[in-house]
């Protein structure tokens, strides 16, 4: 999620980070109205039926099925007031599961601008918890349920709600919270303007006192921070560049640990737009693993399909959903993905992931 000052200074440091530079932006936002419809029957991009954004993905190891949480997008200036999830078994087939948090009816410190949420699994006490992070008023909260698709109960008060030290532009949005599999702790992370990361506590709804840092990896950084582990290394990842540009991607780096030094490959861009195919503003992403095995999705948001293109700024908030591969080569960079109409195929989970039938 972005809010209006940002769009041509971002456009301008994308090329400080690997960004596309200021001409091809002009170029996409010129881009002839003439719009040709690409897709073919069949295809599974979008992945949700209506406009929404900044998706977050979720395994279930409790229900075995996948859940992403998005930004409920089509109002304009960003404007929405509730989160909604959507259930699948496959990837492809997606169920509406409602309105999971209404600002007006369930948080009592914020009412407007419901944007980009996070959320994650964790067995507390041998029971499963879902810890749902928000923005909100351009603060972050949190949620807390015992099944994926709720109810969800804040917690009454922000999480975020300041700038960290050091801070003094930007926003407090777009929260991402990871456990890390060799230790068992958790990390939240937010910012806009600048990447903030620091310990969880163990009650998941509050920080470790000392422990934040700031982790901006690069000037051409904007918001959107996913955090990912794969064979011993922490993968850092963002979006650059304003939501309402055509040249809104995804970027990037490696690091030792959850709240360790950036180093960004030399070609650190994980997707991008295809002019070609029509699809503009690949960004605000999450990275989904298959459970015991090395298959990796990507899950993005784009201008809505074919007339997106042509709203000009109105497209930062008329976004939709899609799911790609993403792939790694041997050295462990990530293989830039190729943004689809045609999306995934359906999975099919190994038989003790799937989803449990009720008795």
């Amino acid at each position: 999620m972005n809010t209006k000052p940002r769009l041509f200074a971002s456009l301008l440091l994308a090329a400080l980070c690997g960004g596309m530079n200021t001409l091809q932006a002009q170029e996409a936002t010129t881009a002839s109205a003439q719009t040709v419809n690409l897709k073919k029957p069949g295809s599974h991009n979008p992945a949700l039926k209506g406009l929404y954004a900044d998706p977050d993905i979720l395994y279930s190891h409790k229900t075995g099925k996948f859940y992403i949480y998005p930004t409920s997008d089509g109002f304009t200036g960003w404007s929405g007031t509730y989160f909604k999830v959507f259930s699948s078994t496959d990837l492809t087939d997606w169920k509406d599961e409602g309105v999971i948090i209404d600002l007006k009816k369930d948080v009592t410190w914020a009412h407007e601008n419901a944007w980009a949420p996070c959320i994650i699994e964790k067995k507390i006490n041998g029971v499963y918890k879902y810890f749902y992070y928000f923005t909100a008023a351009k603060k972050i909260g949190v949620a807390v349920a015992d099944d994926p698709a709720g109810p969800f109960v804040d917690s009454g008060k922000p999480l975020i709600e300041g700038f960290p030290e050091g801070v003094t532009r930007g926003q407090q949005i777009d929260p991402d919270v990871f456990t890390d599999p060799q230790t068992g702790k958790s990390y939240f992370y937010w910012g806009n303007g600048y990447m903030a990361g620091a310990e969880l506590n163990e009650d998941m709804v509050s920080l470790v006192p000392g422990t934040t840092k700031l982790l901006t990896p690069c000037r051409a950084y904007n918001e959107g921070t996913y955090v990912f582990y794969r064979n011993g290394k922490y993968y850092f990842s963002w979006s650059q560049n304003d939501t309402r540009s055509p040249d809104y991607q995804v970027h990037y780096g490696i690091a030792d640990g959850p709240l360790g030094k950036i180093v960004m490959p030399n070609d650190n861009l994980v997707i991008a737009k295809d002019t070609a195919a029509g699809i503009y503003g690949t960004g605000h992403h999450s990275v989904l693993q298959l459970p015991d095995s090395d298959k990796w999705y990507i899950v993005y948001h784009r201008f809505s399909y074919p007339d997106g293109i042509k709203m000009g700024p109105s497209a930062g908030y008329n976004r939709e959903v899609c799911i790609d591969v993403m792939k790694f080569d041997e050295q462990g960079h990530i293989v830039r993905v190729q943004p689809t109409h045609e999306g995934v195929k359906p999975v099919k989970l190994p038989a003790k992931y799937r989803a449990k039938k009720k008795k």
